[in-house]
């Protein structure tokens, strides 16, 4: 045997080795209207087969998705698999208007996707308009076959859904906001898988209930689902030690309290080493921005010793020990928690930089249009609310979707000048200008040339006021080199890079009034959006995408859109 041809017969056993394990799961996801009551009310909620929270998809690192969307609702909808690298596969991305035109009603598509490198916690939810509100559920990927996590096996394994919860219909209170101007109505309660917990009225029967054991080691897999809400989260008298996030194993470290922005994942374990009884788990809000309404309640549900339960005779449970959450605005304890994530392994962190992009995030105001009456500019002194990324507001096309637009070539649809710097240099942090304060509309994206190596300072800005923003890239993981607070400094901040073991993400939470560096390789070709995880700042513009370019041979190519793609 040629030395050529042993090669190739060990590259292919060892390629076969790895498919012959590898599964293709096919799910149905009805999308339906459904009677489900919360706080003494019982509404027609948007759920995935009657389900709230849907479904738990549970698959290998490996195997396939066929996930077939029916849309028996009445609006539009598409389902986003967030924090999937999607390689080649951007066509079932999911975001509205971006990688797909929407599922009309009464119409359905099929994702396809293989999850390839990635184990531990995602989560896929509707991405469009506010419907992911209630249309979400976790993405649980174990080890392949025959390989195991790199910490203890746990006894037991429990996804921990952090949602919040309006008490009228979601998409009536965004299109309201959108008629106004004004800042959405704040939500009326969190709730952890789907129920807000003792606290709240009408609740406590339906509180959601962790079993755990004396001795046992657990792993919860905490997703913040929250549409517009950063939160704490924490169990009374436990500690937590956190493995993972955003499906990718981290060096294990303990804490006390979580805080996950939304659309972050924390894998934790927590051992049974207290006495036996019933603890609170319990999250609310961090809330950095100043002056800013938020919904300031709690939700609970309770870890629960088996010797504890009541569940065999009757009792009278005891009351659960509630622990002490930290302020609403502690920013330090985000600080100190988010400044602890460090990769397991030595990370391959990109170091010769092809792309230095510095992007500014931050809200805006726009001055009420000459045509517009007072009650539709009902934002600070009569504006109306607005958001960007480098001073451009982002507009989602509506005849077709940008990956479509850049396949087929159709002109008009969206121009790649997005800027790579702030068009204006100016004190970010300080008090700005309020000529500042109006950015620009557009459908811009930035091109990328395949394999490029790409570096993006985040920069929050303190227009209109400063706030942690949850920056979320679609098809990428990318590794959080380096954060900071006040305005980025080349030349001082440069040293605080960390390009040995930095945390690898999809989703880095921005400080407030600070920056954070991101560095990935653009080796997945297609249109990729980046945009702020609250979601009424995504309505508002604060969003930008990449249009990654097809590299050399169909292995750098995006794959062709499937037959039942979505027509606008």
């Amino acid at each position: 045997m040629g030395i050529f041809n042993k090669f190739s017969f060990i590259f292919l056993v060892i390629f076969l080795s790895l498919s012959a394990n590898a599964q293709v799961q096919r799910h149905r996801f009805v999308i339906q209207a459904t009677k489900v009551k919360r706080l003494c009310k019982t509404h027609n909620t948007i759920t995935v087969n009657g389900m709230f929270p849907g479904p738990s998809l549970e698959i290998k690192n490996g195997d396939t998705l066929e996930v077939q969307v029916v849309n028996k609702a009445r609006y539009n909808v598409t389902i986003h698999w967030h924090g999937v690298r999607q390689m080649r596969t951007g066509w079932a991305d999911g975001p509205e208007f971006v990688t797909q035109c929407p599922i009309r009603p009464g119409g359905s598509y099929t994702y396809r996707f293989t999850v390839q490198g990635q184990e531990g916690t995602l989560w896929w939810h509707a991405h469009s308009s506010w419907l992911r509100a209630t249309v979400y559920g976790a993405l649980i990927i174990r080890p392949r076959e025959g390989k195991s996590y790199p910490f203890p096996k746990p006894k037991r394994e429990t996804p921990i859904l952090l949602g919040e919860w309006w008490d009228t219909n979601p998409i009536d209170v965004v299109r309201e906001a959108t008629r106004t101007g004004a800042a959405p109505n704040i939500s009326d309660a969190y709730t952890i898988n789907a129920q807000p917990g003792d606290l709240y009225k009408c609740s406590s029967k339906e509180t959601t209930i962790v079993p755990i054991d004396s001795g046992e080691t657990n792993l919860l897999r905490v997703i913040n689902a929250a549409l517009n809400q950063p939160l704490f989260f924490k169990v009374a008298n436990h500690k937590l030690t956190v493995v993972g996030a955003d499906a990718s194993y981290t060096k294990p470290f303990t804490t006390s309290v979580l805080m996950l922005g939304p659309g972050q994942t924390t894998d934790v374990l927590i051992r049974g080493d207290q006495p036996p009884s019933r603890y609170y788990m319990a999250a609310r809000a961090y809330q950095s921005a100043q002056n800013a309404p938020f919904d300031n309640t709690t939700t609970t549900a309770i870890l629960e010793y088996k010797s504890a339960s009541c569940a065999a005779k009757k009792c009278n449970a005891p009351t659960p020990i509630m622990p002490s959450l930290p302020a609403y605005n502690d920013t330090n304890t985000v600080t100190v928690f988010s400044q602890s994530f460090r990769s397991r392994e030595k990370a391959e962190v990109p170091t010769d930089i092809d792309e230095s992009l510095f992007f500014t995030i931050g809200l805006g105001l726009n001055n009420c249009p000459p045509n517009f009456r007072k009650r539709r500019c009902q934002g600070p002194n009569g504006t109306r609310f607005t958001a960007s990324m480098n001073n451009v507001s982002f507009v989602l096309p509506r005849n077709f979707s940008l990956l479509q637009a850049h396949q087929q070539g159709i002109p008009g649809v969206f121009t790649t000048d997005f800027p790579a710097n702030p068009p204006l240099k100016f004190d970010y942090t300080g008090n700005v200008s309020r000529s500042l304060f109006q950015p620009v509309p557009g459908t811009k994206l930035y091109k990328l040339k395949y394999g490029s190596r790409v570096q993006i300072v985040l920069q929050d800005t303190s227009i209109v006021t400063p706030e942690n923003h949850p920056i979320h890239l679609h098809g990428y993981d990318f590794y959080i080199i380096a954060q900071g607070f006040g305005n980025f400094d080349p030349k001082k901040d440069t040293s605080k890079f960390n390009l040995v073991d930095p945390p690898m993400r999809n989703t880095v939470g921005v400080p407030l009034n600070g920056w954070a560096v991101i560095r990935f390789v653009a080796d997945n070709p297609g249109v990729w959006i980046m945009h702020c995880h609250l979601d009424v700042h995504i309505n508002w513009g604060l969003a930008m995408a990449f249009l990654v370019e097809n590299g050399v041979g169909e292995l750098q190519t995006i794959q062709p859109p499937p037959p039942d793609l979505p027509i606008c």
